[in-house]
């Protein structure tokens, strides 16, 4: 075999040629050779919105959320963080009168916007009729995702009032009807874990002046 190396070239040195060169392959690329510059700070853009008729003026990263802007940057706690996933409906606002789940939309995308969290909709001494009927047919029991079911409650009654139809309306081109099944399938992206469901249905029953 050693008629096949290169003139003054060993079989031990060829050996541990091809060992260095493995070894240097295999080396992670951090430990080879530090950064040089430091990590790129995050984006941040100014944002303006009006918040429970409040005007805002805020410069965010621009990966925050709606949600995280309203509770960690104006402190408005009221509207909760449950999946974080779009999926409980804990964290749903009013934008400009149309309900969302705060947890899905970036805040830059609200510039100009008119939001609206729970704290907007009624004060303790002057509640909005939701938040009374809420109260009054126990629509809560733990009370963490009663923030969002309000206001998820009060577009829905403006949905139906709208004639924006839904999937258990037998005639999609007729105007929806305020009933327990047509307020439970718009309600239905908005979770409760205790099961205050009927009592909320009977709720916005009473605010929309209806009978089941």
């Amino acid at each position: 075999m050693s008629d096949f190396l290169e003139p003054g070239v060993s079989r031990r040195g060829l050996i541990a040629g091809s060992v260095a060169s493995v070894a240097v392959a295999n080396t992670p690329a951090r430990s080879v050779a530090q950064p040089t510059t430091k990590a790129s700070e995050a984006p941040m853009m100014p944002v303006r919105f009006t918040v429970n008729g409040q005007q805002h003026s805020l410069s965010l990263d621009t990966r925050t959320t709606l949600l995280d802007a309203l509770r960690e940057h104006l402190h408005l706690t009221g509207t909760k963080k449950g999946c974080d996933h779009g999926q409980c409906g804990a964290c749903t606002v009013l934008v400009d009168g149309q309900r969302i789940n705060a947890c899905l939309s970036l805040a830059v995308m609200h510039e100009g916007d008119e939001i609206t969290t729970i704290e907007g909709l009624g004060t303790p001494d002057k509640l909005h009729p939701m938040q009374a009927a809420f109260v009054k047919h126990d629509g809560y029991q733990c009370g963490y995702c009663t923030p969002g079911q309000i206001c998820s409650a009060v577009a829905v009654l403006e949905e139906i009032r709208a004639g924006i139809p839904s999937h258990v309306q037998t005639d999609v081109a007729g105007k929806p009807k305020f009933t327990a099944a047509e307020m439970r399938e718009r309600m239905s992206g908005n979770i409760c874990r205790c099961g205050a469901y009927s009592n909320i249905a009977e709720a916005m029953i009473e605010v929309a002046g209806a009978k089941a």
